[in-house]
């Protein structure tokens, strides 16, 4: 009578249990529970085995022990698979990108735990039974079942953590995946991409906090209209945004947001045009009078050109340039250096390419010249600011040639030539109107000129370039624009 009565009485906790947990009512994985049931769960056939041989609890009644039995591996079952599938219990979840990857960080740490707590349970557990007799068929069991419980935690872990984390470019990804197979080693390995993990996971869950915190006072709500004016070799494509994650942020802080449409590789003055149409394009359907312009890399000078020579000064109320190289750029007045035949042939290849891509009349040769440091100097000379509209100004820099990879050898150049760079600009080049100073990162790689328009969708240790964008504009509205 009392073995069914205990049969009843499990059965209804452990429904009860699950269904809670099912209801969200209770949360079964939180980490005391899961620093237990990793102790016991890996050997439960062997925890079987001793209950059904070793006990005298239900002796006569062995299909009630059996039944027993099976409750309780199928509630640990259960707990499996949750922990496999949503290992996860925290309430604040961004995305379902993040949902996997904190997960994931949870589940290496079960998988480290599960692996250490096992060794010193075989080191010094069964050294204690030396009187009770294991069958070699449950012992041997019991060991298959453990170590693919660690590799079932831990390689779920590490494949979330490597699928989902943004933090992890793809050399690292690669370097993880390697090296995750080195005794000893790979702990460390693992570790580090659990400490990446919690980084990202804190950094999202910051942002979606201070998000929540403005949203309804559209600190990016400016008087004026905004145009996103691209760099060279790019153009502003439907699905794939120049500049990344930025205009989303803008819009979702109440800006207006419109981009510039100019050519790839359009010379200075045929872009100038291009963003002068689409400006007056912009004042027509919206009826504000002017718009504000930021602008990366050659769309600086492309504006700058479109405001001095083609009478744009009433239609325009500030220009930020990022990265813009007014000075010109040192090491393309080596690269023009090169035979005019060879860099004429270079650039029809160019132009062919960029027609393909939508470009009206690329011009790569004359475009790429007006780079360097000889043209640059007229160029100042003859396009001059206009009063009334506000020019400001911002650098980066990279730490050294190795931040990044696809600009290694400009910085070396430019490098040499003129001093800190991000890559493609100096810090003199990148100067002009107000300004607004250097920004960095506080990590090895610093911020390069293809970084600061979130042209990877990064986010970098110590600097935020969705939030200095969010920064830059609401510095605008305040200031009037």
């Amino acid at each position: 009578m009392v073995l069914f009565i205990t049969i009843f009485v499990l059965a209804i906790l452990i429904i009860s249990i699950i269904g809670l947990d099912i209801s969200k009512k209770v949360h079964i994985l939180n980490k005391k529970f899961m620093s237990i049931y990793l102790i016991f769960a890996p050997h439960v056939f062997l925890l079987g085995f001793l209950f059904n041989e070793h006990t005298k609890f239900g002796q006569d009644q062995v299909a009630c022990k059996w039944i027993i039995l099976i409750q309780i591996i199928i509630f640990i079952f259960y707990i499996w698979l949750k922990v496999n599938i949503v290992p996860n219990t925290k309430k604040q979840i961004v995305n379902i990108r993040l949902k996997v990857m904190i997960g994931g960080k949870r589940l290496v740490l079960y998988g480290l735990y599960v692996a250490f707590i096992q060794v010193l349970i075989y080191l010094i557990g069964f050294k204690s039974m030396q009187g009770i007799v294991i069958p070699k068929n449950i012992f041997v069991m019991d060991t298959i079942i453990m170590v693919l419980t660690t590799i079932t935690l831990l390689t779920n872990g590490m494949l979330r953590i490597l699928c989902t984390s943004r933090r992890l470019s793809i050399v690292k990804r690669y370097i993880v995946a390697v090296m995750v197979f080195i005794p000893i080693v790979n702990i460390f390995i693992m570790l580090y991409a659990c400490h990446i993990a919690k980084i990202e996971y804190d950094h999202e869950c910051y942002k979606v906090i201070n998000n929540e915190a403005r949203v309804d006072s559209e600190v990016c709500k400016t008087k004026y209209p905004l145009v996103l004016v691209h760099g060279v070799g790019f153009r502003d494509l439907k699905y794939i945004n120049y500049w990344g994650r930025i205009p989303k942020e803008l819009i979702r802080n109440g800006s207006t947001v419109y981009y510039g449409n100019q050519e790839a590789w359009g010379t200075v003055e045929y872009n100038a045009l291009d963003i002068k149409e689409k400006i007056l394009e912009i004042i027509k359907e919206t009826g504000a009078e002017k718009v504000n312009i930021i602008a990366h890399s050659k769309g600086g000078l492309d504006a700058r050109y479109m405001i001095s020579k083609l009478d744009m000064g009433n239609y325009v109320a500030s220009l930020t340039m990022v990265s813009s190289p007014h000075r010109g750029c040192k090491f393309v007045d080596v690269a023009c250096n090169m035979p005019d035949k060879l860099y004429k042939g270079i650039a029809k290849l160019f132009d062919k390419y960029y027609r393909v891509l939508g470009d009206k009349n690329p011009d790569f040769y004359t475009a790429s010249s007006q780079f360097t440091t000889h043209h640059s100097k007229k160029f100042n000379e003859e396009v001059k600011d206009v009063n009334g509209v506000y020019y400001q100004s911002y650098a980066t820099v990279v730490k050294n040639m190795f931040s990044d990879y696809v600009v290694t050898i400009p910085y070396i150049l430019v490098k040499l030539t003129e001093g800190e760079n991000d890559g493609l600009v100096s810090i003199n080049s990148a100067k002009w109107g107000e300004f607004k100073g250097v920004l960095r990162s506080k990590n090895r790689r610093g911020i390069s000129h293809g970084d600061i328009i979130d042209l990877r969708r990064d986010d970098y240790k110590g600097f935020d370039v969705i939030e200095k964008y969010v920064e830059i504009v609401s510095n605008l509205k305040n200031e009037g624009y």
